[in-house]
């Protein structure tokens, strides 16, 4: 195999670790700052179990976390039970092309990267939100806004200011957390060049692959860079 073929055959890996890493920031995000409102209730009914959600959560590694929810299923009801396996052959029977067969597994990884990574951001909206002082809230209590008129409008884009740092961290992590689920043979660029180790007896691909990660953190790196100087007007 040429430079060339390497790279596109990396490439396509790669994009199936973007799909994976994008996803999880769509769904991650929004189910993070539920949690955080769950942590934070006054009602021990819903502050009591979400919290110990997130310890679990929190506690166990990710890449166990995967297999738990990929193999669970069919521990509990039978192979026959496991929705991830079924989703793989319905997928291959339909359209008759064996690789498509990884689109179960996918679907397993994506939502054991999303609870994962909702428990991190959540806690991390909930340190920014009681951040902010009490005084805001009444100030805006004062100008007759409603709760949620104080939050979106006053309260959430300082939270934002203060927690850009800390999501960024999570995020970059979370590009390089996306090689976990070739742990379940999802095609992903660390697997396409495992798979070349193998079949062309070549490692270096292996080593390659870096450069990949690199370009895209990097690029995250200087977007979160301007995003703070965006909202550096909230500095005192």
């Amino acid at each position: 195999m040429s430079f060339l073929d390497i790279t596109l055959d990396l490439l396509e890996g790669f994009g199936i670790s973007c799909m994976l890493f994008a996803l999880t920031l769509l769904f991650a995000i929004p189910l993070g700052l539920l949690f955080s409102f769950g942590t934070m209730s006054k009602h021990k009914v819903i502050k009591v179990p979400t919290k110990v959600f997130v310890w679990i959560i929190r506690g166990i590694p990710l890449m166990l976390f995967i297999f738990v929810i990929y193999y669970l299923p069919g521990l509990i009801g039978g192979i026959s039970m496991n929705v991830f396996n079924t989703i793989d052959r319905e997928i291959t029977v339909a359209m008759g092309a064996t690789e498509l067969m990884w689109h179960g597994r996918f679907l397993a990884v994506l939502i054991a990267f999303v609870i994962n990574y909702a428990c991190y951001f959540s806690e991390i909206f909930r340190g920014g939100i009681e951040s902010i002082s009490k005084g805001q809230y009444e100030a805006g209590q004062v100008l007759g806004l409603t709760k949620t008129q104080i939050f979106f409008k006053v309260i959430l884009k300082q939270v934002v200011k203060r927690i850009v740092p800390s999501m960024s961290n999570e995020i970059i992590t979370l590009v390089k957390d996306t090689a976990l689920a070739n742990a379940i043979a999802i095609p992903e660029i660390i697997k396409c060049a495992k798979d070349m180790a193998s079949t062309q007896a070549l490692i270096w691909p292996i080593f390659y692959t870096a450069v990949f990660y690199l370009i895209f953190v990097g690029g995250l790196t200087l977007l979160f860079g301007f995003v703070e100087k965006k909202l550096s007007y909230f500095k005192s």
